[in-house]
Parts: structure tokens; sequence; C-alpha cells
């Protein structure tokens, strides 16, 4: 990825709240922060990935970008245009360049329509391809995906769910977007057919200059297809940076408790992983301060009390920030852990 490229899509200070109702008048007593204040920037012709836990805010971030779900609060800018204050029928139209393939490629397609009336009613939606050309339209996207154009008068349940998640990319793919939200494109899918999957994702990107932010909980697909990778813990972004920056030099204790996990395919290698204490706390009620002091093993008061900022350290690589008070003083070894850190073999 060039950094030269154009910024395709801004976020800034992005909340996503669900309300949670009570009492005999259904009075918004609490709320879910689902997404808390959360800022990045998405290049053209990058591919950026949020990796988290379930529940960190991955998928609510991606849906409130494309007004799946109404933000809160904060600006999200697409191409130059503010989608925060755009009508319905404004974002429509702005739907056309902002494309989803969602992580169930059964439930995200009418069981009803055949793939051709999906592709279809896709084209006649935005309006992109004359009705005489669809046909042809339809037959060609069935081909880029791997699929035959005869497979097009076929039922979604007819089709494996490789196939199926291919016709997700090609419904996506069928209105010429500049910028597709991958929610768990391939978590679904068998290790053969996710790397068919990723391996058609990157060849689209290379020939039409696509743009990917792809949301993903498992770290060895990210790594085989990031370009920067955003990490998240319950609402909040903790670290942010070059693939290569992230995997070899994370900084934020949660980042390297999740790349720990990360299976290793060699049985002889023997690999230590980090064991997070304690479970995650509510969205509803989060901790003060850091959020993730509850479970971090170099947690200290100032922990408790003082919400971390995204910064750079003199350490890191160039765009590689991470919200920790002790980042620095943990990697230098002056900073030693508060409470006994798990690790297991």
């Amino acid at each position: 990825m060039n950094r030269k490229n154009k910024e395709l899509l801004s976020v800034e200070n992005l909340k996503q709240y669900f309300p949670i109702k009570g009492g005999i008048f259904g009075r918004t007593v609490n709320n879910v922060k689902a997404v808390d204040d959360v800022s990045f920037t998405v290049y053209e012709g990058e591919t950026v990935s949020i990796v988290g836990e379930s529940g960190c805010g991955k998928s609510t971030t991606g849906r409130a970008i494309l007004r799946l779900d109404t933000p809160t609060s904060g600006k999200v800018e697409f191409d130059g245009v503010d989608l925060v204050s755009l009508n319905k029928k404004q974002m429509r139209k702005m739907r056309k360049d902002m494309q989803i393939i969602f992580q169930d490629p059964y439930a995200s397609l009418n069981p009803r329509q055949t793939v051709r009336q999906i592709l279809n009613e896709a084209m006649e939606i935005q309006n992109v391809v004359p009705k005489s050309d669809r046909d042809d339209r339809i037959a060609e996207l069935m081909k880029t995906v791997g699929l035959q154009p005869f497979q097009a008068d076929r039922f979604p349940h007819e089709f494996s769910g490789g196939q199926r998640q291919r016709i997700g990319i090609a419904r996506a793919l069928s209105v010429d977007p500049k910028l597709i939200i991958c929610d768990e494109a391939v978590s679904a899918l068998d290790v053969s057919i996710q790397a068919q999957v990723l391996n058609l994702l990157q060849r689209f990107q290379r020939e039409m200059n696509l743009t990917y932010l792809f949301i993903s909980h498992d770290l060895g697909v990210v790594r085989h297809i990031s370009d920067r990778i955003i990490v998240m813990y319950l609402g909040k972004i903790v670290e942010i940076g070059d693939k290569e920056s992230i995997f070899e030099n994370p900084q934020h204790p949660y980042t390297k408790a999740l790349l720990s996990a990360i299976p290793v395919p060699d049985p002889e290698i023997k690999k230590e992983r980090i064991l997070l204490q304690g479970d995650i706390p509510s969205p509803i009620d989060p901790p003060t301060g850091c959020r993730f002091h509850t479970r971090c093993p170099f947690a200290t008061d100032k922990c408790k009390e003082e919400l971390p900022v995204l910064e750079s350290l003199s350490h890191m690589t160039e765009g590689h920030e991470a919200a920790c008070h002790y980042a620095k003083e943990i990697e230098t070894g002056e900073h030693k852990p508060t409470k006994d850190i798990t690790k297991v073999r």
C-alpha cells in the first residue's frame, strides 16, 4: 500500500450506543457502549483489519460506517462526503461505492430468490447496468468469482458454504464499489476454502483497486491479507499500526495476549500463550481509566483512574500507536508485572 494514496475513509470520534429501556414508561435507563470514541483512516487501495475478541465492537464499527446502524455521534467521511449528515435517499446512492460481505453467506442471501435475481436486484437498485446488459454482466460476475454462468438460476441452498460466500462477493462487486467491508467474511468457511476466498479478494483488489475494511478475530487470516491493523478492546482502539510492526513489535499487553494465541503449525515448536485472567467487563458499565486494567498483568492505580490515549513512542515504527501508560517501560523491562502472568505451552 502506498501511503501517498488519497484518504478514502475517515472515522472521527465515532460512538455507537444502544439504549436500554426500563420502567413503566420505557425510558432509557442506560446504554450499551458498543463503540466509544473511535477514530482512524483508510487509504485508497489498502486493507485495514479490525481485530479483537467477540464483543469488542468490530462489527458494530463496520455497521455504523455503512449507516446500517445510525451512529450515536461522531463523523464518518467517505470520499469527501460526511455520511452521518445524509438522509436515507442520499445514503442509498452512496452505498453504490460502499458494500459489505457478511459473515453468514446463507443468512445474507434471500432464499426465495435465485442468484440471478439477487445480483440483478443490486444492479437495478443502483442503476449501474442497463437492463439489456444485465444477463451478460451476471455471467461475467459468476465467472469472476469462480462459478459457472448456468448456476445463476439456482437458489442459495443449492450451493456449498464457500460457493455462497462467492455469491456474496459477486453481489458486492456487481455495483463497482470503491470500499468493501468484510465482516468475518471467511470465519464460517473451511480452511482450504478460506484461502481460496482470500486469494480471490486480493486479486480483485489488485485488478479493481478495491479498498477493504476487514473485520476478523482470526489473526492468521489478518496477517495474510492486511496492510494495517486496528486492535479493539471493549469499544476502544488500544493499538494501531502496520502489519509488520504489530506482529513483530506489539506494544499493548492486550495485543501481546492476542498474538500469543495464534497456533503454530509445527508441533515441534513450543510456544508460550498468555492467558488473560477474568471475564470481559460489561459494555453497559465499562471500567474507568484503561478498560483493560481489570485483566492486565501490568495495571496500576494510574491505569484505573486515567484513560490512556493513542500515542506513538520513539521506539515504535512511524504510524504505530498504542494506548498504554507503560508501553515503553514494559518494553524495556522498567515496569514489572503487578500480578502473576499465566502462561501455558
